[in-house]
Formats: structure tokens, C-alpha cells, sequence
């Protein structure tokens, strides 16, 4: 039949690509990313095993194979050691060959005996998931055909070219090379859209590499994770059980001495901390800076460098450091605040500090602050102080 035991209008055949391709990006995002290389979400063995073979019909991806790229991607990100970084090997590679990329990691034996551990490996697992799994595509070919005729081979089509397209080239590329971030983390990852409808909550790529490990990629109240959407659908039938969530900051009011329960907050929320001392301090001060410029070429200079100064270090390139040394040589202020933000890293990455260590840094760090003659810094410090875990 040339339609197909169900031949459908125009918009039908959307619906059913938009319906099968969002169960799809739900499969990708809830069991291979978030249960599997995160274990931040934990699913029924039904729900489980109905995403396992629905990513075997469309996609023909192995779950340890995909697992173990992507933990590989967050423990070498951004270097020569990361198999789909655009920082390294360019957008357009990554974008339009990210497939290719991910079969050339996935013959990496060393990958996969060191990051692809924990995955499923049951006897479907061996005999038919793994070692077949061509074959899904092509059984998912012919139940397109008969279900829907000829116009079925453009849906299996589509099918075949979502994942590649939005997951490995848009989200592993754009993902880290365009859009807005929350947190400064060591990576270039980048939030593509607060809306996270279309890819499953994976345009919040930003949040999702600053805290890793939690089952909901939205940080902010205006973001929106359609994967936590359905997660939490999942949960209210008692089919998934979200693990870790990304933390909150709580200021306690009462509290102004610094003790140890102030050093695990301050470590805990280092990016909120560093997100907050950038709209609080830099931010404010650079924007009266800019005010103060007596012409227009001091005023460029100032503005060029609002990002850097809130950048990573890693990720600022030999233009980006002249740039922002012509800004701090032209504002004392400006230099100041950056320096602090620079000495508040520098307790972060104090590894061999021990606790008592901790807390007189951070004490110290605070009476500087309180006695620097910048009411930014000095109201910062005092909220510092408050952080409880």
C-alpha cells in the first residue's frame, strides 16, 4: 500500500515525526545522559528498558558506548582529550561531523574500560543491543513503511537525523560556543535557551556542567527543563527517583562568624557565590567606572573587558588578558574587586588546605574585604558570612 495500514494528512505525519523523535531526545536525555553517565536520576527496570529499546530502533546507539564518551567529555572538556570539543576541533566539525566523532571515541578501548563502567550488561545487553544494533534502525525502517507507506521512509529519515543533528552537533557544539551563562565554571559550556523544550532540557548546557550530577538541568525560576518535566511525571507514578538536585544558597541572617559550617557552604556554592560577586561587585563597579570615563576611548576600554572580568581564567585567550589588563591599569577600583574575586578562587583551589586552613582564608579574606574602603566589597563580605549550608 502506497500510505501504509494508517495513511495520515500532512500534519498528521508532522505529529507523528514531532511524537516520535520527542520520545526519542526524552530517551537520550533522561536514560543515556542522566541515569546512565550521571546517575542523578534512578528508573524503573520498565521504564528503563523501554527507553534502551526505543534507542535501539532509532538511534543504534550502545548505551556504555555513550555513557562512557560523554563522562570522558566532562573529565578532559575543552582540551585535546575531549572528543567533541569546538574549542579544540572547531564548530563545524563538531557540529556537521559529530557522528563521525562519536564512532571514532567509541572503538577507544581505553575509553571504554575506564569511563563506560556501571552501564547495562545483560544478556539483551550482549546478544542483541550491542552487537546488533544496526539492526534496530533497520527493523524501525520497516515499521515506518508498513505503518505509513512511502512518507513513513521521510519520517524514519528525520528520525535518524534528530539525534545526530540537535544532540551531538548542537548541543556538543553551539553548546559550547554560543549563548548565556549563569556560572563560570572551567568549561566554555553555554546555555542555549532558558526554555528547554525542544532538546529536552539539554539547552541548559551552562547548568548542566556546573553541577553535573543533579537530575534538573533549570537553575534559575524563569528556566524551564522539560526532561525534569518529565522525570517528575515519572516520580508521581513511582517510576523514577531523582538523586541529587543542583544546591541552593541560604543566607542565615543571624549569622556573621565564620566557622566550618560557613567553609562547606562557601565550597558547595562556589558558582553561585562567584555568579553573585560578579552582579554584586564587579558589575556595579564597572558600571560606575564607565560613568566616570572622561571620553569615549577610556569608556571602550571599560566595556570590551565586562566579560573577562568574570571569565575563567582558563578561558581567557592572550587578547582577552591585554584587554583586561587596559581595563584594570585604567581603574583602581576596578583593579581591586578583580583581585579579590581572584584571591576568593584562590581559596577554592587550596585542595591541600585543611579545615582550620579554610576558615582563617576565608576570615581573612573578609576583614580585607570590610576594610577596603569599597562599600561593595564590604557589604559582600558581610552576606559571605552568612552562607550556611
Amino acid at each position: 500500500m502506497l500510505f501504509g495500514l494508517f495513511p495520515l494528512s500532512f500534519m498528521g505525519y508532522v505529529a507523528v515525526v514531532l511524537v516520535f523523535t520527542q520520545i526519542t531526545i526524552a530517551a537520550v536525555t533522561i536514560f543515556l545522559h542522566r541515569a546512565q553517565a550521571h546517575r542523578s536520576v534512578i528508573l524503573h527496570p520498565i521504564i528503563s528498558h523501554f527507553f534502551r529499546f526505543w534507542l535501539w530502533l532509532t538511534t543504534g546507539m550502545v548505551t556504555k558506548e555513550w555513557a562512557a564518551i560523554h563522562r570522558k567529555h566532562h573529565a578532559k572538556c575543552e582540551t585535546t582529550e575531549d572528543p567533541h570539543s569546538p574549542q579544540t576541533l572547531g564548530l563545524k566539525t563538531v557540529m556537521w561531523y559529530g557522528t563521525e566523532l562519536y564512532r571514532k571515541a567509541s572503538k577507544d578501548k581505553e575509553i571504554m574500560a575506564r569511563y563506560g563502567h556501571g552501564t547495562p550488561d545483560d544478556w539483551i545487553e550482549r546478544h542483541l543491543y550491542t552487537k546488533h544494533s544496526a539492526k534496530g534502525v533497520v527493523l524501525m525502517f520497516l515499521v515506518n513503511l508498513v505503518l505509513f507507506g512511502l512518507p513513513g521512509i521521510t519520517i524514519w529519515a528525520l528520525q535518524m537525523a534528530w539525534i545526530p543533528f540537535f544532540a551531538a552537533g548542537l548541543v556538543n557544539g553551539v553548546g559550547h560556543y554560543w549563548g548565556y551563562r549563569n556560572f563560570e565554571c572551567r568549561d566554555a559550556s553555554r546555555n542555549l535557551f532558558p526554555w528547554g523544550f525542544w532538546i529536552g532540557g539539554e539547552e541548559l548546557h551552562n547548568n548542566h556542567h556546573t553541577y553535573p550530577t543533579s537530575a534538573k538541568l533549570s537553575v534559575k525560576w524563569w528556566e524551564f527543563d522539560m526532561g525534569w518535566a518529565y522525570i517528575r511525571l515519572l516520580s508521581f507514578f513511582g517510576l523514577a527517583k531523582p538523586k541529587k538536585l543542583p544546591p541552593r544558597l541560604v543566607l542565615a541572617q543571624e549569622k556573621l562568624t565564620i566557622d566550618l559550617d560557613t567553609v562547606k557552604a562557601f565550597i558547595t556554592h562556589r558558582f553561585q557565590i562567584l555568579a553573585r560577586y560578579s552582579k554584586e561587585v564587579v558589575l556595579p563597579v564597572l558600571s560606575l567606572e564607565k560613568q566616570r570615563a572622561n571620553n569615549k576611548a577610556s569608556w571602550r576600554v571599560l566595556d570590551k573587558a565586562k566579560q573577562l572580568l568574570t571569565r575563567s581564567d582558563a578561558l581567557v585567550d592572550a587578547t582577552g588578558k591585554y584587554r583586561l589588563k587596559e581595563a584594570l591599569d585604567a581603574s583602581h577600583a576596578l583593579e581591586q574587586v578583580y583581585q579579590y574575586r581572584q584571591k576568593l578562587n584562590a581559596i577554592w583551589d587550596k585542595t591541600t588546605f585543611t579545615q582550620k586552613e579554610l576558615i582563617e582564608a576565608l576570615q581573612q579574606w573578609c576583614h580585607q574585604a570590610e576594610a577596603s574602603g569599597l562599600d561593595v566589597l564590604k557589604t559582600f563580605s558581610l552576606q559571605l558570612r552568612r552562607v550556611a549550608a
